[in-house]
């Protein structure tokens, strides 16, 4: 049942990256991003990588909820409907994603993975993430507050009269 499970999602991942380039307007493929990224998180869950699943899956829909907010702040289409073409440049894009493509795939399917060296840790997602941000985590937290208030800026700016509303003049 697991197997089946991890295909499907796996299925729906590709699927939902696909249609990223095929739909024609952004809110569909931010709709198509959100189901890619969630299929991935899910797949991390059914792989018994609660922490990885679980941060994937949540910081999905918060970065959707906020490129949503985006997109009705400064698209010319706030809904993000009408029309358009997703990607520029086709050929190019097909020829260039081809020459990634197939010397990834071929180094995938020919090169040999290293021995394992060692045991894996009782905890992988602990270690994993004492691996990833270390001493860091005071970083990780003041730009985390620098992201909040750009996003809090760019919503004030964005409205209607800036940051001078209610008839405030800006002279002051």
């Amino acid at each position: 049942m697991a197997g089946v499970a991890f295909w499907a999602l796996a299925a729906l991942a590709v699927a939902g990256g696909v249609a990223v380039f095929v739909v024609d307007s952004m809110a569909r493929a931010t709709f198509a991003l959100l189901v890619s990224f969630l299929a991935v998180g899910l797949t991390f869950l059914l792989i018994d990588l609660q922490y990885l699943g679980v941060l994937v899956v949540l910081m999905m829909i918060m970065e959707m909820c906020v490129m949503a907010v985006f997109m009705i702040m400064f698209m010319m289409n706030p809904g993000g409907l009408m029309s358009m073409t997703m990607v520029h440049n086709p050929r190019g894009a097909v020829l260039i994603a081809a020459a990634v493509f197939v010397p990834l795939a071929a180094g995938a399917l020919t090169v040999r993975p290293p021995p394992r060296r060692g045991t894996p840790p009782a905890d992988p997602a602990r270690a994993l993430g004492l691996s990833i941000m270390g001493d860091k985590m005071l970083v990780m937290m003041i730009i985390g507050v620098a992201i909040l208030a750009t996003m809090i800026a760019s919503v004030l700016l964005s409205v209607h009269g800036g940051r001078y509303a209610a008839g405030r003049s800006r002279s002051r």
